[in-house]
């Protein structure tokens, strides 16, 4: 089956239903083997595609992973990235903030972390954390410094919206790729999940007291999540909502659509002067 990016992504101004888009599809590969052989070649076109991006040094490229616990993101981050150089990308993980930044406004602390041009940065979870953890638990907001008028209202998550849509067309102006996923994940999926990290005792780390409690707030995260697809997916800048329920067919279908997004850059090596070249062809005399 042809994987189309298409199919996952989120039109601009359309209201995202996720109760419509499903978690689990019909997958792209025939068997285990198969999965592998599709996955090793992606990350091989990838590799080249981050090989050329890193020696043209004219772009760069966000990608922004989202979702809810088990739902996949550092696998997908893992295996898809597992072939590109680490000089050419950048992985950040943004959690609980710091007091420090928490005095800073909500984009402060992840726009440090931009990726440079000529590399990959990647953000698993990221500022849309500001719009989806604390509009779940907007007591959050009062940590950061707002009153209790504007905690009780509304409108701060559409400014927000705004913020974020709005750096984001900054950023592609100038010359950053932003591309968003959010791994869909069915809630009977996330607990066979959390009961495998309870089950299995290498996966005991992984598991906490909190997960239990957020699971609680999962209808709300599912409102939350639907506002903020619909609000921030944009043209240059879209979300694609990822079947998460079968691992191997999401890393597949995310490696697909970077793939084809470094493909669309239309990047090219450095050309050599002939001046360049000529001095090239002595230094080669002397070697």
């Amino acid at each position: 089956m042809k994987i189309d990016p298409n199919d996952h992504r989120v039109q601009p101004g359309n209201k995202v239903d996720l109760a419509q888009r499903p978690t689990k599809i019909v997958p792209v590969y025939d068997s285990k083997k198969a999965y592998k052989k599709m996955l090793e070649a992606q990350v091989v076109e990838l590799s080249e595609l981050q090989r050329l991006n890193y020696a043209s040094n004219r772009q760069a490229v966000l990608l922004i992973f989202q979702g809810m616990d088990t739902a996949g993101k550092d696998g997908a981050i893992r295996h898809v990235m597992s072939g590109v150089n680490p000089q050419g990308c950048q992985v950040f993980s943004f959690k609980q903030p710091s007091v420090e930044k928490l005095e800073h406004d909500f984009l402060w602390r992840t726009t440090k972390r931009l990726p440079e041009r000529g590399r990959i940065g990647i953000f698993n979870r990221s500022y849309y954390e500001d719009v989806l953890v604390v509009r779940v638990h907007p007591e959050l907001l009062r940590a950061q410094g707002f009153s209790d008028d504007a905690v009780a209202g509304s409108a701060i998550w559409d400014e927000r919206f705004k913020s974020i849509t709005d750096l984001e067309a900054h950023l592609h102006s100038n010359g950053t790729r932003v591309i968003k996923f959010f791994l869909h994940l069915s809630k009977e999926e996330q607990r066979e999940r959390f009961l495998a990290r309870i089950d299995e005792p290498e996966k005991n780390w992984k598991f906490s007291l909190a997960d239990i409690q957020e699971r609680r707030h999962w209808d709300d995260y599912m409102r939350a999540y639907e506002a903020c697809l619909s609000a921030t997916s944009t043209e240059e800048s879209p979300w694609y909502v990822i079947p998460a329920d079968d691992k191997k067919n999401a890393r597949l279908i995310i490696s697909q659509i970077i793939v084809e997004a470094l493909q669309d850059l239309k990047m090219s090596y450095p050309k050599v002067s002939a001046v360049r070249r000529k001095e090239l062809l002595k230094l080669r005399k002397q070697l």
